[in-house]
């Protein structure tokens, strides 16, 4: 199985405003973004439960033009809040690394 970080050559996360995250993904060439777009493994039941985040509020969006997907979903805690880890949810991309995608 190869994993999102074997195969992406961006994979990244940031704030979209205090209370949301987004992730960018892009892939290097038109085949291997196919194979996880139409593989069904990238989906929000998935990394809904990665993040423990109920699967209606994750947005997936495919960018067939530039071979890149991007997730959107809620912030666990608003970011700067006293509980929260990461201000500018720079790191949070790191559970999706290890996403097995492609056999």
């Amino acid at each position: 199985m190869k994993t999102l970080s074997d195969i992406a050559s961006v994979l990244r996360s940031k704030n979209a405003g205090p209370l949301q995250l987004t992730f960018d993904i892009i892939f290097p060439d038109r085949k291997i973004f196919r194979l996880v777009k139409d593989g069904g493994t990238l989906n929000p039941v998935q990394i809904g439960q990665m993040y423990d985040i109920d699967p209606a509020h994750i947005h997936i969006i495919y960018y067939d033009i530039v071979n890149a997907v991007k997730i959107t979903m809620p912030r666990r805690y608003a970011s700067g809040d006293l509980k929260d880890d990461d201000i500018y949810g720079c790191q949070q991309h790191v559970p999706l690394m290890g996403l097995s995608v492609i056999e």
